[in-house]
């Protein structure tokens, strides 16, 4: 029953059809219409969690549905996941109902909560799809479509004058990644005459190492925007500063993992040679966006900024791990993916408990010492911070700590791990020191009012907390269900790693002087 029952199917309707009734809730009872959107959310997971119960890690890709769609190009509808998607999925579906609830009450009248509410449910159906897509057609139409809700839920629910000119920002980045990632989409099918499916194209003769690089390129480039990456990350810290907190929060938590996870699942077992030819640059601009991202981070004053530049600078861990081509750095890798989410996802959900008590999303005008009147508030910023800075006991550590030692035992990457090494010093600086700024020293008398969090609000970063340190402490679960997925991602390109060891070693002076070439540019 669990093997032929279309369960990714209904994840990627569910949502659809539940964004459908809430826009469509009659005038006199859309108030209700924010209610209806969190039970669909809670149904929506329970079934994912029904899902996964039934998921075994050993068996490889599961829930496999194939169905002819335009047959003269070999393009199907075909689903399926492995634990990486899996736990992909899992994330997602835990953070929309999570983003419903914080965003209770922002909104201003009963039709706004109702478009905000169905724009959430569209892109939660979007990220379901995206992370089960196993046909590239089918992948790279997701990839397109869930720009249009995010768009909206930038523009038309963000904050600030710049959120229109933040929103077209993300619009034309991304559409620029698309287009470039079009062009190799077509490219698959003149070269190959295969079809789309992932399965078929992994280990596929592409012609020449030229065609290979050329096709490996355009889908990377599309990936290191999404993730993002340095030095094609400038759109996220406008679209996080003009977006509300639950925006940011799937943005940043989920969305931007279609970067690295497109990396992972289609460019290593795709473009094994490619991946292998391009990995020493690669995991060059990994460390930089780690030191840049975290640097760009401590000179923030604008709170969302600040988590924008910190998500740069993880990303750099993630992108890292993933071309170590080293198990236990992959591993690390994808594990990263969820618990960034987690941590960065509960980080933007308090900014926002923050900004909407403030007024003001200033780091220097917040604080300071807000710990003594919302000290729920105070603790649960500090464990979310702390958990961002990969503190042991919590989740982001494991991950972490298995990426710089999978790189270091990497032949490849050893330098790039201890470089990047620092990262996890400058985090604690940027995180202690806006812990700092809000939450000690002597209280102003102006924010002597300044109430706790809800009840409501506790059950919104509560899950969050709760995860960080289920999976601080035993992390083996997660790791067993994620390893076999990574193992099956990474076996095209282990043949290929002897070329990347001889050239990595060169391409790590290349940092430095990226970073020096972008502070005499400048950002645009």
């Amino acid at each position: 029953m669990m093997d032929t029952f279309p369960w990714l199917t209904l994840l990627i309707a569910a949502p659809a059809v539940g964004a459908l009734v809430v826009w469509l809730v009659p005038g006199p009872v859309r108030r209700y219409a924010r209610q209806v959107a969190l039970v669909w959310s809670l149904v929506v997971l329970v079934l994912a969690v029904i899902m996964a119960a039934g998921f075994t890690a050993a068996d490889g890709i599961q829930f496999v549905e194939k169905h002819t769609w335009i047959e003269a190009f070999g393009i199907n509808y075909e689903v399926g996941i492995n634990g990486v998607g899996l736990t992909l999925i899992l994330l997602s579906v835990l953070l929309v109902p999570l983003v419903l609830l914080a965003a209770w009450r922002e909104q201003e009248t009963p039709s706004r909560s109702a478009n905000y509410a169905a724009l959430v449910l569209w892109l939660e159906s979007f990220m379901v799809a995206i992370f089960a897509a196993r046909d590239v057609f089918l992948f790279y139409l997701v990839f397109e479509a869930m720009l249009i809700p995010v768009y909206f839920m930038i523009g038309s629910f963000g904050s600030g004058p710049k959120r229109r000119k933040a929103a077209l920002k993300f619009l034309l980045y991304s559409l620029a990644g698309g287009l470039i990632m079009l062009a190799g989409v077509i490219a698959v099918w003149t070269q190959t005459h295969v079809g789309y499916s992932i399965n078929d194209l992994t280990g596929v003769d592409w012609g020449s190492d030229t065609a290979e690089r050329l096709i490996f390129l355009s889908f990377f480039i599309a990936f290191a925007i999404k993730a993002p990456m340095w030095p094609v990350h400038t759109w996220l810290p406008d679209a996080a500063e003009a977006a509300n907190a639950g925006t940011s929060t799937l943005l940043v938590g989920v969305l931007d993992k279609v970067g690295t996870f497109g990396m992972l699942a289609m460019c290593l077992p795709m473009f094994p040679n490619a991946s292998s030819w391009a990995a020493p640059w690669i995991v060059a601009l990994a460390v930089v966006s780690i030191i840049w991202g975290a640097l760009m981070a401590l000179a923030q004053t604008d709170i969302l900024r600040m988590i924008s530049y910190t998500s740069v600078s993880h990303f750099g861990f993630i992108v890292l791990g993933i071309f170590a081509f080293n198990q236990m750095a992959a591993v690390g890798s994808s594990f990263y993916m969820v618990n960034h989410g987690l941590s960065t996802g509960a980080l933007f959900l308090l900014a926002g408990f923050l900004i909407s008590r403030r007024g003001t999303q200033d780091l220097t005008k917040m604080g300071p010492g807000l710990q003594r009147n919302v000290p729920m508030l105070a603790g649960t910023f500090l464990v979310v911070g702390l958990s961002a800075v990969a503190l042991p006991g919590l989740s982001t550590f494991v991950s972490e700590f298995q990426v710089l030692v999978g790189a270091y035992g990497a032949d490849g990457t050893r330098v790039a791990a201890v470089i990047a090494a620092s990262g996890v010093v400058l985090a604690a600086l940027y995180i202690l020191l806006a812990y700092q700024k809000i939450f000690t020293g002597p209280v102003r008398d102006d924010l002597a009012d300044t109430k706790d969090l809800s009840g409501r609000e506790l059950w919104v970063v509560g899950p969050l907390i709760a995860l960080m340190l289920v999976f601080g402490f035993y992390p083996k679960p997660a790791v067993d269900v994620i390893s076999p997925g990574v193992d099956q991602h990474l076996s095209q390109v282990s043949d290929c790693c002897e070329c990347f060891a001889d050239n990595a070693e060169q391409c790590l002076a290349a940092p430095a002087l990226l970073v020096e070439a972008d502070q005499k540019g400048g950002e645009s």
